[in-house]
């Protein structure tokens, strides 16, 4: 994956752009994160592309060359708790927001994979754009990984769920250990739909 599609920005005035991504939208539990990565202008690595289109070898091979090469990146979390608050995808943009405000380098421009956000600089929301440019690739990888690493303790706090496995995805072995167990406050996102029938259930048996 080459620079080519940011190549296009570049300018007297825009040197430095932030690509921006999430991960976690789709799942039931824990928080959705977001990723911030400046690149240099003449980076290049074919490992670098859509998360979700690498192994999670992979990913946490580029997400260590990410971190050794960016100018700079950062992460913005937000959790179930708040999800279930503003919904999901103001919850992304809060978490994109975060993110960027941590980046501890300037940007001129920010480009992110589809979600539209109000900012006072050049912007472009792309429609698969972590599949085109490699800043929201990268920016992909760092939230991708930073998510399941955070899977990963929970795993530990809640190990009847699995969650090591399913990363919180509403796969089958995850739906079923959902039901055997409830939602737990706190973890689940109560406002998607199979966590909210569970619930609503729970309070009809009492």
């Amino acid at each position: 994956m080459s620079l080519e599609y940011e190549q296009q920005y570049y300018s007297d005035e825009i040197k430095y752009i932030a690509g921006c991504d999430e991960a976690g939208r789709g799942c039931l539990l824990g928080p959705v994160v977001a990723g911030a990565v400046i690149l240099p202008r003449d980076f290049k690595c074919d490992l670098i592309n859509d998360s979700k289109q690498l192994s999670e070898k992979q990913r946490e091979e580029a997400y260590e060359i990410i971190k050794k090469n960016a100018i700079s990146w950062a992460i913005g979390v937000v959790s179930a708790e708040e999800i279930d608050k503003i919904n999901i995808l103001n919850a992304s943009r809060k978490a994109m927001q975060i993110a960027l405000s941590k980046l501890d380098h300037s940007y001129d421009m920010i480009l992110t994979d589809a979600v539209k956000m109000k900012v006072d600089i050049p912007f472009e929301a792309i429609i698969h754009g972590d599949a085109k440019a490699m800043c929201i690739a990268a920016a992909s990888i760092m939230a991708k990984v930073t998510r399941d690493h955070i899977c990963y303790e929970l795993d530990k706090e809640y190990p009847m769920y699995g969650i090591a496995k399913h990363k919180g995805y509403g796969t089958k072995e995850h739906l079923e250990k959902l039901r055997e167990f409830g939602p737990v406050k706190g973890l689940y996102r109560y406002s998607y739909g199979p966590v909210k029938e569970l619930f609503i259930e729970k309070i009809e048996l009492f």
